[in-house]
């Protein structure tokens, strides 16, 4: 197991070095430093000395990837890439273009995303999970085809229906909730929340029940099973005592790697209902064309993607014992 740990953490460096070489060529194919300079400086006619100053302020006078006016090592350690990407490997996130630390900004924008992805990840997989089985329970009959139907409609809706819609029946007509905003108070933060989350679930609960249900009817046709009918047990202690447990393995593969949205939060909800979650916060860096922004957080979002692989693999262990990580 160790050894299986230690050789995982080794692939994560270089997968991470070629996401981060990845992130600044696809960034500077569209934007170079002199038009990220103009756009911090907010004025349209800027002379060129104002942006060579904004430029060796923030260390973007120098070549992208290799600086051939340099000798040796300094080819690749004088250079944008090489300045930029030393310090997020060192766990340092620098500041955004403005002069905020991103550090700081991401630890204060951190916790409206949980406050949205916990519920909606524990609420929804619960939810999900006890219909997929209740389909499974009453498979062929009329409500596992309705329960499909629906399924399928909903997977065909766009979330953003679902996020106006919702803004404007219980908002706008009952107002019921706010339409959008946040209170870090926990107190009031629920008044707020309780739409976002709901919109999160509705939006999501198709695709993941029919993919669930999918699992549960393979597993129904297995020999275990059958047997477990041959000594008399019912279908409903069949499904969750065995099937269930069995299902787990590749629920689990899709669940652990949810993790990185839980931290990361959702683009589109915190941006429509005014969330100041990190979801919201990359959506502003990319508008805004900050790179250090946007850097962190593609670096920040990969960590905790590899993070989530590795605790997949630890969870199969936990399941089913018989698996042996080598």
């Amino acid at each position: 197991m160790l050894h299986y740990l230690l050789r995982r953490v080794l692939y994560v460096l270089p997968i991470l070095i070629g996401v981060n070489l990845i992130t600044f060529a696809l960034f500077f194919m569209v934007n170079s430093p002199d038009d990220m300079a103009r756009m911090q400086l907010g004025v349209k006619r800027v002379t060129p000395e104002a942006i060579q100053q904004w430029k060796a302020a923030r260390g973007y006078d120098k070549p992208l990837f290799i600086n051939e006016s340099a000798q040796g090592v300094a080819q690749l350690t004088e250079t944008i890439f090489y300045d930029k990407s030393v310090a997020l490997f060192a766990g340092d996130f620098g500041r955004s273009e403005d002069g905020r630390e991103i550090g700081r900004e991401i630890r204060e924008r951190m916790g409206p995303s949980l406050a949205i992805a916990v519920p909606t990840f524990v609420i929804g997989l619960g939810l999900t999970v006890s219909l997929a089985l209740f389909l499974v329970l009453f498979r062929g009959t009329w409500l596992d085809r309705a329960g499909v139907v629906l399924c399928v409609g909903l997977m065909s809706i766009s979330s953003l229906f679902f996020i106006i819609g919702g803004q404007f029946i219980f908002a706008r007509m009952l107002q019921l909730v706010p339409i959008s905003g946040y209170e870090s108070n926990p107190l009031v933060a629920w008044h707020f929340l309780i739409l976002p989350v709901t919109v999160a679930i509705v939006a999501g609960i198709g695709g993941s029940t029919r993919w669930y249900r999918t699992l549960f009817l393979e597993e129904i046709g297995k020999d275990y099973v059958r047997t477990a009918r041959a000594k008399g047990l019912s279908d409903a202690a069949v499904l969750f005592r065995h099937v269930l447990r069995n299902g787990l393995i590749p629920i689990l593969t899709g669940v652990v790697v949810v993790i990185p949205s839980l931290f990361m939060g959702s683009l589109l909800i915190e941006s429509f209902f005014g969330i100041p979650g990190l979801g919201s916060y990359t959506i502003d860096a990319i508008a805004a064309q900050d790179f250090a922004v946007v850097r962190a957080m593609v670096f920040l979002g990969s960590v905790l993607y590899l993070v989530g692989l590795i605790l997949t693999d630890l969870s199969y262990t936990l399941v089913d014992p018989r698996i042996r990580l080598k």
